[in-house]
């Protein structure tokens, strides 16, 4: 009994050991990936850079096509050490996409302050999340619908405030957002965990994505509720 016990125990803590490793993996790329975002921000605030000056819808669709042109980059060299570089990329196109908004954050007085506070709540929101997904015993992988789902009704009341310019409805989509992509970290996280995604890159891709829409929401909220003007 005890050999035959002994091959399927050992199996089990090889396959745990794995799991270990890409999240490990995922959390290394993760803080890597950081430099060329906040490159691609200093950047992007020093050409004043943005896709939708001339024409939002148009600066939105583009935005859609270079992003999903890179979702479709990083899925075909995720295999490789080419993914990385290709991962390393989006971030830095992320970047540059984020500086639009820094730049009218820093018009206000206390605009530092709030971005630091936006980066501090997306580490502890982040810091959180992951913790839970890691300890927990309960299985969230039901809620990947449920999720996608909210993203989508988020998107397309996103691109209505686009000609609508309501303060109030950019209230609500952010503080949403900021609810659904929170529990997107326990998702993405426990999938690592639970064998249901075993390339780092990828998971890399997704958990990114996570913290980015949570600091890139918390920011609006702040802008908009507790931003002073000069």
């Amino acid at each position: 009994m005890n050999q035959s016990f002994q091959p399927a125990y050992s199996a089990s803590t090889d396959s745990l050991l794995v799991r270990h490793r890409v999240l490990r993996n995922t959390y290394w790329l993760l803080a890597i990936s950081m430099i060329p975002t906040i490159l691609g921000s200093w950047l992007g605030l020093q050409m004043h850079f943005s896709l939708f000056e001339s024409s939002p819808l148009v600066g939105f669709i583009a935005f859609l096509a270079i992003a999903f042109g890179f979702f479709y980059a990083i899925e075909k060299t995720k295999h490789s050490s080419t993914g990385v570089f290709v991962l390393l990329g989006f971030t830095f196109f992320m970047g540059l996409m984020l500086s639009r908004m820094l730049e009218q954050i820093l018009h206000f007085s206390n605009g530092s302050s709030l971005i630091m506070t936006a980066f501090g709540g997306t580490a502890a929101i982040f810091a959180v999340m992951a913790t839970v997904a890691t300890t927990s015993k309960r299985d969230f992988s039901g809620m990947g619908s449920w999720l996608f789902a909210g993203v989508m009704v988020i998107l397309l009341a996103a691109v209505a405030n686009i000609f609508l310019q309501m303060p109030l409805l950019q209230v609500v989509i952010s503080a949403i957002a900021v609810a659904i992509f929170s529990a997107y970290i326990l998702y993405d996280v426990q999938r690592v965990l639970n064998g249901g995604e075993t390339n780092y890159i990828t998971a890399t891709l997704a958990i990114y994505l996570d913290l980015y829409n949570i600091f890139v929401n918390l920011l609006s909220l702040l802008g908009i509720l507790g931003g002073e003007r000069d």
